[in-house]
């Protein structure tokens, strides 16, 4: 037998795992006392597991499985690993539940079990949910609404299922431990249990962690849980827009940083398999306007064309406003000092508002050109034509700088059909091989403004 130090109430005979200066439960001052509480020890240990052998290890390049969504399958690396363990966070109401509800009927319909387990919602509110998502729910789906994994772990043995979906782990407990849902102690033994059974080498399964989400943006809890998963994913994108993006931060499998797009509508998540068309407005040469210019940037390993906006106003003010969503303002305000200095645009009497199509973040240096001539484009109130790109960095000195990927992203531009794209003079860059798309090499800030609107 194992003895275990508790402590229990005099009182109301709540038990804690740590000492009190009043009950939690009766709130009794010093109603607390220490006493021994004896376990059994838990027979039937695992046997001990030998090393073996790395290069007789089988990798199981098979192992994955694939979805209908081919943008959760590029976040994922290539599919779900079936002895995995993932999580899924974002913020309430941007689409966790709907998006693996989703993933649970499209695996349930190739014939995989599938058991979806909430401390949220009842069965019935998830049967709601699928009737309004799905046009038709697979029978391969068990749903269980409880807050006990230990009632989880019984139906997993009885069910012997390959995808579980454990939603959200914060509010699941065991019942070995007496502290609250949500405490570091609680959600890391859940986690562990969890674990064990992904990684079961008799039958390895997919599971699939729901965590909440915190003021700051970042997945509740202790760091430890995010080490302990081999993938952690996080759903961007505001509750009242369309647009949201599925970005891995941890991928054991698969490329970090690798994003996926999808649009929120009434029927559930829509994957956007061709995410260029989406983050560009097509014009006809009649209705070009000015503020507008193009550039391809690289999200994870895919290039996407991507629209800048560009707004310059007068100032009324001592101190003209630079309003951005998509960038940092000390980033804008560095590129508008670029350009008065080194191309010599007069900018220091007038607003400067930049936004992008769709709202996606600027964090790639290769849309720093597009940016500025953007400007330029609204300053001067002439348009650029719909046939040309800008990619680019720009050094303090003025001076167009490579960016990684310059090939890819230019095969992408070609692939769209556009005719003309600026980037830095690289000597090793060969420009004859993108088929109509002619690359034009430049040194300067200010060649680039002279040719495109001499």
């Amino acid at each position: 037998m194992k003895k275990q130090i508790v402590y229990k109430c005099k009182k109301c005979g709540y038990i804690s795992q740590g000492f009190f200066g009043k009950c939690p439960n009766c709130e009794a001052w010093n109603s607390l006392e220490e006493i021994e509480k004896e376990n059994e020890k838990k027979e039937g240990t695992k046997a001990l597991k030998e090393a073996l052998v790395l290069n007789k290890v089988d990798a199981k390049e098979s192992s994955r499985v694939l979805t209908d969504m081919e943008e959760f399958n590029r976040v994922m690396g290539g599919g779900i690993v079936r002895d995995s363990i993932s999580i899924l966070t974002a913020k309430p109401g941007a689409g966790k539940s709907t998006l693996l509800l989703q993933v649970a009927n499209d695996l349930a319909k190739k014939g995989h079990k599938v058991l979806y387990a909430s401390g949220e919602e009842s069965e019935s509110q998830i049967k709601r949910r699928a009737e309004r998502i799905l046009d038709e729910t697979s029978k391969n789906i068990w749903v269980q609404s409880t807050t006990f994994l230990d009632d989880v772990i019984s139906q997993i043995k009885k069910i012997n299922p390959d995808f579980i979906i454990i939603d959200s782990i914060q509010t699941f407990v065991l019942r070995e431990f007496t502290s609250r849902p949500g405490t570091p102690t609680q959600t890391m033994e859940c986690a562990h249990k969890m674990l064990d059974i992904a990684k079961n080498t008799e039958k390895p399964r997919m599971v699939f962690l729901v965590g909440q989400m915190t003021k700051d943006d970042e997945l509740a809890g202790v760091r430890a849980l995010e080490h302990l998963v081999d993938t952690v994913l996080i759903i961007e994108g505001e509750s009242q827009e369309e647009l949201r993006s599925l970005m891995a931060t941890k991928n054991r499998y698969g490329s970090t940083g690798e994003m996926g797009f999808f649009t929120m509508t009434e029927n559930g998540i829509k994957s956007l398999d061709n995410p260029s068309l989406y983050f560009m407005t097509l014009r006809e040469e009649e209705n070009q306007v000015s503020g507008s210019s193009l550039s391809v940037i690289r999200e994870g390993t895919r290039p996407i064309i991507l629209e800048t906006e560009a707004l310059t106003s007068k100032s009324f003010m001592p101190y003209p406003s630079r309003t951005c969503e998509c960038m940092g303002r000390e980033h804008l305000n560095t590129l508008i000092s670029i350009l008065e200095e080194r191309a010599k645009i007069r900018l220091m009497d007038k607003n400067v508002v930049i936004k992008t199509t769709g709202g996606i973040k600027l964090k790639d240096q290769a849309a720093n050109l597009s940016v500025m001539m953007s400007i330029v484009s609204s300053k001067m109130n002439r348009p650029i034509g719909n046939d040309c790109l800008f990619i680019a960095d720009v050094g303090l000195t003025g001076e167009l700088k490579n960016i990684p990927s310059l090939e890819l992203r230019l095969r992408e531009a070609a692939r769209m059909g556009f005719k003309k794209a600026y980037v830095a003079n690289v000597r090793t860059l060969k420009t004859d091989k993108f088929d109509d798309l002619k690359v034009i090499k430049k040194n300067h800030i200010a060649d680039v403004i002279d040719e495109v609107f001499s």
